[in-house]
């Protein structure tokens, strides 16, 4: 998991960054769609982008997309999986509450969530769930941006430890 610790300030720079973006590309009122979400305009921080669709009736998520940084956050492809099939009951759960509160207000949602469901608690995902439209209205998509941050950040890439 190394390669996807962040620090902190990292993380919510790119985090602003991302949201920027996303913000730059909303007409009047109305939400971008997928088709308006350019890949090489977010070039350096695809490995950890992700698109899920958002399955109506009954309100459910599938990771259409999941970036190569994703894989070893999770140890296996996330891609084309829905939420129950990548995180525990609980963890789904958080997860299918925090994307219902995107679709529901057409807003962004962001948070820290504990990786201690897959034994790291010494580790957190900063992520950010973002309302994509294809009508501009109804969200039929959302944008994800992850970035891992975590006490062990310094001492695993530096090998220098805390005393």
């Amino acid at each position: 998991m190394v390669a996807q610790l962040a620090s902190p300030t990292a993380a919510t720079r790119a985090h602003q960054e991302v949201f920027s973006y996303w913000a730059s590309l909303r007409q009047g009122g109305r939400l971008p769609g997928r088709a308006d979400i350019k890949p090489q305009d977010l070039k350096r921080l695809l490995p950890t982008v992700s698109l899920i669709d958002v399955i109506d009736r009954p309100l459910d998520y599938r990771l259409r997309l999941a970036g190569t940084g994703l894989y070893s956050v999770y140890g296996r492809e996330i891609t084309g999986r829905a939420l129950h099939d990548v995180y525990s009951r609980e963890a789904a759960d958080y997860w299918k509450a925090e994307l219902d509160q995107v679709v529901r207000l057409r807003r962004p949602g962001v948070g820290c969530h504990s990786m201690a469901w897959k034994g790291s608690s010494h580790l957190s995902l900063l992520w950010m769930r973002l309302p994509l439209a294809s009508d501009g209205e109804n969200v039929d998509m959302i944008l994800g941006y992850d970035a891992v941050v975590g006490v062990g950040f310094g001492a695993e890439i530096t090998g220098i430890r805390a005393a």
